[in-house]
Formats: C-alpha cells, structure tokens, sequence
C-alpha cells in the first residue's frame, strides 16, 4: 500500500479480521523503492523510545507491513521522562507465494498523456427522406453550464466545496518536494492536510497553497503530527476564507456516498466519488526507511484517490468533511511504466473527527498529543492479537511501573485482543485503536493470560510530540 501522498510518497491501506495493516510510506519528491522487512522468526523488541526502528532488509518490489514506530532518545511513548513505551518493532509475515500487492509512493511529477481526447461528441443525423434533404442536426435543449445543479447533487457539492480546497506545493531546501492538497480549517486561515504532504518543507523548506481561482498564498507549518500523519498550515495575508463545515465521522455507515477532491498527479480540482466500503480499518504508514511511522483506524472508500490526493477532504453527500485522504492499496505496477500507483478502489481517510482533535492541539500548542498505555508489544506476528513484550528497549520493564497498563494488571506474555468493542489482531491495529481516543479517556482491554480471558479497564495517559 502507498501513502497516496503529495505528488511524490507512498500510501498505505489496511486490512481488517486477521490481516495485518500494509505499509504506507510518506511521499517524497522522487518515489521511494518499497522496502521489504526482514523476515522470518519473532526478533527482539525495538526500543519503545526509537522512532523510527532501524530499516530492515533490503528494497523489494513488495510493500509489507512497517515497523511498529517508536520514538528517538530512549525515551518512554507511555510514560513521560523514559521506561518503556507503547510499541516494539513489528515483525511481518512472510508475504503469500504468489502475492503481489503493496504501497507505492505518489510520485510529484507525473505526466499527463492523452492519446486522443475529445471534448464531446455531437450527435449528427442523416437520412434520405422523401422530400429529398440531406442532412438534420439535433441540438439539446440547453448547454450544461447554464443548468443550474440541484445543493444535494454531486456537482452542487463540488461547486461549494472546491474554493475552499487547495493544492499544496512543498518545496525542500535540497530542491525535493511535492505536490499534495488542503482544506480551508478555520476562518483564520489554518489548512488542514497530511504529515507527509509537507515533510519535505517542514524545515527551511517553501510552501504555497493555491486556490481552485487561481489565487496563490505562502504557507508556514503551524504543527506537524508525525504519528497520526497530520498538519497544520497557516496562510500569510488570507482573508474571505469559507471553511468546509465538519461532519461526524462516528456516525458513518458502510455504503454512504463519498465526494473526493484533490490534485491526483498534480491535476488540480479533481472530483471522484464513491462509498464508504468499511470502517476502522488498521492502515500503517512508513517509507520504510528513516521516516516515522503513523497508524490511524481508517475509513475505508473506493472513490478514486492517487498521488496528490493526500492531504484532501473526504467529503459526504451532505458536502461535510468525514475524512482526510491519506492512503491507497495499489495494485504496484505503476502507471505507464513510471513506477506510480494508482487508484485500484481502495482508498482510506483518516477520520474527521480523530483529525479535528489533532489539529486544534496543533492550533494550540504546536505539538501533537498521544494517548499511551504504558507498555511494549512484542515483535512476533501471531496474528491472535498484540502481546506484551517480555521486557522493553534496553533491558527495561515492557510494562511501565506505575503507568496504565501496570496500574490495570497487564504483565508480559499477555495477549491483548480486544481494546473495547474493537477487535485487536496486531500491535499496530491496537495502536491505531488507542490512538483514536484522547489521554485520560478509560477503554477497556480485553487479554488472555494462561488460556483464561480478562477484562479491564484502562485510563490512558499522554506523551507529548514527536521526539
């Protein structure tokens, strides 16, 4: 899977039941060889303080799922000031014989090529009648653009929807960048978009945002969320801005009409519609190699998305915002021998609602703020759930003495299989879960210690950015 990202990147999808979430990789200007993890038997935790794990194996030309991220320094994802965190390294399957399937990086520069296009075709007919004439043309009643559109309808939500979407150009100090999309947040002029659409800018790099009238605006990153794949923008000298009106994304059913908008390889205002094909569907993210890792419980939809979508709303058929498109499952055999994926119908957004929370913590504090419960999962893949390490990074305890997990009785070797209602069959999937709740927020984990189940309940605590 590939982050469906900027004009260069990867985007990741999920799987759900007992698969594990593929991998996503941000998008850089020049897209990135997929990288295939080690294989094999269950290895020794990553620190729960390293993020990103070290890259394993060599690059392939399948995608698998990315390490579990972890954080830099040593320094505890649970609990702040160090011990161990949320997450060890994960350990993927080896991939099915004969399965091909991954992320592919969204690629800036892309091509349009048209071996033939017609505008439209006029309807021409010709007849021998009796009075001897040649020819009769037929006209419609009227030209599309004086038809004026139903509110309601896909054109009517567009029409509204398009001058507040914008495209993101990022440009990095090293010339690299990319191309990615944006929605109006606020009447202050904030722009909601993906981590890893602006990445590339984020330090002494440029970044503009231009509006479906033409209308260019320097942007400046407000906060960047690493972990849920989230930024904030704020544009210079704005003003007369319409934000998109927030919709509810709990209340989302599978089958509901979506509305994408975005820049899909660079081409602009570009409307696609679909449904929403599932809900709370694990998707990892990860380039595979020095970048950090984000997870989210998507919303899944077949509406066409491909590099440079990401980062754009996910619209109702109401026109309210429900996701933001971050991620596709690419069939990774590129687009005329270019190497970029494209659209295969499976697309995922990262719930508004998850999204909204980032955001305003970004707004106000410039750092992003996740929810942990204060131990590290363990590497091996099982597939039965997400299991607590035997010990943590550098030898440390894998449960954090005093943090939630302690205080809620979970020890090593436990097999967490369910966070609420939600079934847990992975380490990423729980983090994902997790992640879409807030600190101080109590679930209830569902585990198996020696073949008996138990549930408890667990206050989450907090850790702080991104280092």
């Amino acid at each position: 899977m590939s982050t469906e990202n900027e004009g260069s990147g990867t985007e990741g999808a999920g799987t759900e039941g007992s698969q594990v979430p593929p991998s996503v990789p941000p998008a850089p200007s020049v897209p990135p060889a997929p990288v295939d993890p080690a294989r094999g038997g269950p290895q020794q935790p990553a620190p729960a303080g390293d993020w990103p794990p070290p890259p394993q194996g060599a690059p392939s030309p399948y995608a698998e799922p990315p390490a579990t991220p972890a954080y830099a320094g040593g320094g505890s994802y649970a609990t702040p000031g160090g011990g161990p965190g949320w997450g060890a390294s994960y350990q993927p399957p080896a991939p099915a014989k004969g399965r091909r399937g991954g992320l592919v990086a969204a690629v800036l520069a892309a091509a349009l090529i048209a071996g033939g296009v017609g505008g439209g075709i006029g309807y021409w007919a010709a007849r021998d009648g009796d009075s001897g004439s040649g020819s009769t043309t037929v006209s419609a009643s009227d030209t599309p653009t004086s038809v004026k559109r139903e509110a309601g309808s896909v054109a009517g939500v567009a029409a509204k929807a398009l001058p507040s979407v914008v495209t993101i150009d990022a440009q990095g100090g090293d010339g690299e960048g990319g191309t990615g999309t944006g929605f109006v947040y606020d009447k202050q002029g904030h722009i909601l978009t993906n981590n890893h659409v602006v990445a590339s800018a984020a330090d002494g790099g440029k970044l503009s945002a231009t509006f479906s009238n033409g209308k260019k605006y320097v942007a400046e990153v407000v906060g960047r969320a690493e972990g849920y794949d989230v930024a904030v923008l704020k544009l210079r000298n704005s003003e007369g801005l319409e934000p998109l009106p927030l919709g509810n994304s709990d209340k989302v059913a599978v089958g509901d009409s979506t509305i994408a908008i975005g820049a899909p390889f660079g081409l602009s205002n570009t409307v696609t519609t679909g449904i929403i094909s599932a809900k709370n569907r694990p998707v990892a993210s990860s380039d595979g190699g020095n970048s950090k890792s984000s997870y989210m419980s998507a919303l899944q939809t077949d509406a066409s998305i491909n590099p440079g979508n990401s980062g754009g709303p996910l619209l109702d058929s109401g026109g309210a915002v429900i996701g933001i498109n971050s991620a596709i499952q690419s069939a990774g055999n590129g687009m005329g021998g270019s190497g970029q994926a494209g659209s295969v119908g499976l697309g995922f957004a990262i719930p508004i609602n998850q999204a909204k929370n980032v955001a305003e913590q970004l707004i106000k504090t410039g750092k992003p703020v996740y929810p942990v419960i204060g131990a590290s999962v363990s590497l091996e893949d099982n597939r039965m759930g997400a299991t607590i390490s035997d010990e943590g990074p550098g030898g440390t305890a894998a449960v954090s003495p005093g943090g939630p997990a302690a205080k809620a009785g979970l020890k090593s070797g436990d097999v967490i299989t369910k966070l609420d209602d939600t079934v847990i069959d992975s380490g990423p999937t729980l983090i994902g879960e997790i992640w879409t709740h807030k600190p101080g927020d109590t679930v209830k984990i569902t585990y198996e210690r020696g073949g008996k189940t138990e549930t408890v309940d667990v206050t989450l605590d907090k850790r702080e950015g991104d280092d």
